[in-house]
């Protein structure tokens, strides 16, 4: 394949996902204008029900009852997401003021989001641009990554997306083909390495916390600190367990029938697991998808460990924006921050969440 047929290729599949993330939020949009008009069908047809004895008026409260309990609860657990958006747009440093928990609304303005885009650390330290670099060997390990054409370096975001797309890469080249060994092959050890996956995935976070000072010593005596491209591995080896036996459980639903079935057409083996497995797999996929990204997004404690400030991700620059203040903390922009870091996640879920909703379900297939 030409290099002209590569870049039409990366741009088609560019402008397919654009499509899609168009195409949601239209579906998105839709549904919020419609929903005073299905809102009223639902009513009348609830009256009607009552009234020709399909339904009794019990059933009809108990399905209001539910309904308005239902609302109370998301209420309840967007509450925390709308208290910290209305502190970013407040003016001060302060969560609440005398009169409420809430800002005054005449109040709001951008200014602490202007300050987390324009003078923190979120995208370039001290205004400089520069360009990525990987860099092959050298003093730091055999890959690294450093911010080249300035003296600073990149910001946070940088930082945080070389992260976890390093977690993904090695994460998803571990996971998808352990998972369909798993799932479809027996092998000598195969019983005792699950046994081992599921010690690993009850007590890895724990292990991370306990061992860090000798992670820390071990990682010094080779080199591998300040090395974002060694932290992205270290996350993809947390994440593997637990998302290798989340697949594999996914891809025992898929029958067998399937891949044979192809085989007999005539298709190879990476044939099968190209146009049936893979496909076949992507709602689990979608899942794994979220779960090793967070493992590369949210993690602090051993970012902030082995990493220099140079390196810093979001997460660890969001703790300290929290405690960089002497005698108080500037909320308003640790609101703003917070919602940008929590952006991007929340971008990935909605953009995946059909598939993630079907992932999480497990066994809608049957043979």
């Amino acid at each position: 394949m030409s290099s002209r047929d590569s870049a039409a290729g990366l741009a088609a599949s560019a402008t397919a996902l654009v499509a899609s993330v168009v195409g949601m939020v239209r579906a998105k949009l839709v549904a919020l204008v419609t929903a005073p008009k299905r809102f009223a069908v639902m009513v009348q047809r609830a009256i009607y029900d009552v009234r020709t004895g399909k339904r009794s008026t019990w059933d009809v409260a108990k399905s209001v009852l539910m309904t308005l309990f239902g609302l109370a609860m998301v209420l309840v657990l967007l509450f925390p997401l709308f208290w910290i958006t209305t502190a970013s747009l407040a003016e001060g440093s302060r969560l609440f003021n005398t009169s409420g928990i809430f800002p005054d609304p005449s109040t709001y303005n951008l200014g602490a989001y202007r300050w987390v885009i324009f003078e923190s650390d979120f995208f370039f330290v001290d205004g400089d641009w520069g360009y990525p670099q990987l860099v092959l060997g050298g003093a730091e390990g055999l890959v690294s990554f450093r911010w080249a054409g300035t003296e600073t370096g990149p910001g946070a975001v940088f930082n945080s997306l070389y992260i976890v797309s390093v977690t993904l890469a090695a994460g998803f080249g571990m996971i998808v083909p352990a998972a369909y060994a798993f799932s479809r092959r027996q092998f000598v050890g195969r019983k005792r390495i699950l046994y081992g996956y599921v010690l690993f995935t009850q007590i890895g976070a724990g292990l991370s916390i306990a061992t860090l000072v000798a992670l820390y010593s071990l990682f010094s005596t080779y080199g591998l600190t300040n090395n974002l491209f060694v932290l992205g591995l270290f996350y993809a080896a947390g994440a593997i367990p637990f998302n290798t036996w989340l697949l594999k459980t996914y891809m025992d639903n898929i029958p067998v029938s399937y891949e044979e079935a192809a085989m007999v057409d005539g298709a190879s083996f990476l044939d099968t697991i190209r146009e049936v497995i893979l496909p076949l797999t992507k709602p689990g996929l979608a899942v794994v998808l979220i779960f090793v990204w967070l493992a590369g997004w949210n993690e602090f404690i051993i970012a902030q460990t082995l990493l220099r400030p140079e390196n810093y991700p979001l997460s660890v620059e969001l703790y300290n924006i929290a405690t960089e203040g002497r005698f108080s903390t500037p909320w308003t922009r640790f609101a703003a921050f917070a919602n940008l870091f929590a952006l991007p996640v929340a971008i990935v879920y909605f953009a995946a969440q059909r598939s993630v909703e079907d992932g999480l379900s497990f066994g809608g297939m049957e043979g």
